[in-house]
């Protein structure tokens, strides 16, 4: 805990209270809504490894392994290409030096990509993004005073982004709606950490949303109560937000029917 990387220094993260808060978010996925979760295991060398989503971009049947942007993370790809090897994806990895790229600054929207600019994501990186996926439009939008774009913003909907109402957050969205060739909905938030949650539409299930706990944010969670059509799930995510984390950051979301 004291040496994940941290944007601000603030109140020192309570182990067991983060593991707890984990189990449950995996539970969720696993227990609540039947997919199937691959646990990487844990390395103790790389203290942000928890944070996986920085470590690929999967798109449909094709895995980009990123080159993150903090050098102290770039081994954690390692473990992350073995476990997407053995899903039988199509593997690209970027081996740019020049290139950084965080998963949590890409936004698939479902018809195009959004790539924050940041200081964990360069111009580089993106284009070798939209290299790999060629299928869709990509676009980048500058990321000032966030880690990530999706510190921020993600999507709550097929076509519904639930973003932030902090200025830089308004700011980025107005440029990701001067990009686009589609007209998106959007969902605003009062605080910023609590529009990042994790949208899934599960056959059995419909519309599933995975939402920051009431307890966290109040206000933000009133707004997310408004979907009569989905179903919401608060997860707490209290611990790991001390160090940069929010909830898309611990999974990486695979559209696969495997046989593990």
């Amino acid at each position: 805990c004291r040496q994940a990387l941290r944007s601000t220094a603030g109140p020192e993260v309570d182990f067991a209270r983060a593991e707890r808060e984990h189990q449950l978010y995996v539970g969720v996925l696993r227990g609540k809504l039947g997919l199937q979760v691959l646990e990487l295991p844990a390395d103790e060398s790389l203290p942000d490894c928890v944070f996986v989503e920085d470590a690929a971009v999967v798109c449909e049947e094709t895995a980009l392994l990123t080159r993150p942007g903090a050098p102290s993370r770039r081994k954690e790809v390692e473990a992350m290409k073995r476990v997407l090897e053995s899903l039988n994806l199509n593997m690209v990895e970027m081996v740019d030096e020049n290139a950084t790229l965080d998963g949590g600054d890409v936004l698939f929207t479902g018809r195009e990509f959004f790539v924050g600019l940041s200081k964990r994501t360069n111009q580089r990186g993106a284009e070798i993004l939209a290299d790999t996926f060629k299928d869709y439009a990509v676009s980048t939008v500058p990321v000032h005073d966030s880690l990530h774009l999706k510190s921020f913003c993600s999507m709550a909907g097929p076509n519904l982004i639930a973003i932030g109402s902090s200025e830089a957050a308004q700011k980025a969205l107005k440029t990701m709606q001067q990009m686009s060739d589609h007209r998106y909905d959007k969902l605003t938030v009062p605080d910023d950490a609590a529009a990042n949650c994790i949208y899934l539409n599960i056959p059995s299930k419909g519309h599933v949303l995975l939402h920051r706990a009431p307890e966290e944010y109040p206000e933000s969670a009133k707004v997310f109560e408004k979907l009569k059509d989905h179903m919401l799930i608060p997860i707490a995510n209290t611990e790991l937000e001390k160090v940069d984390g929010a909830l898309t950051c611990c999974s990486v979301l695979i559209n696969k029917t495997s046989e593990l």
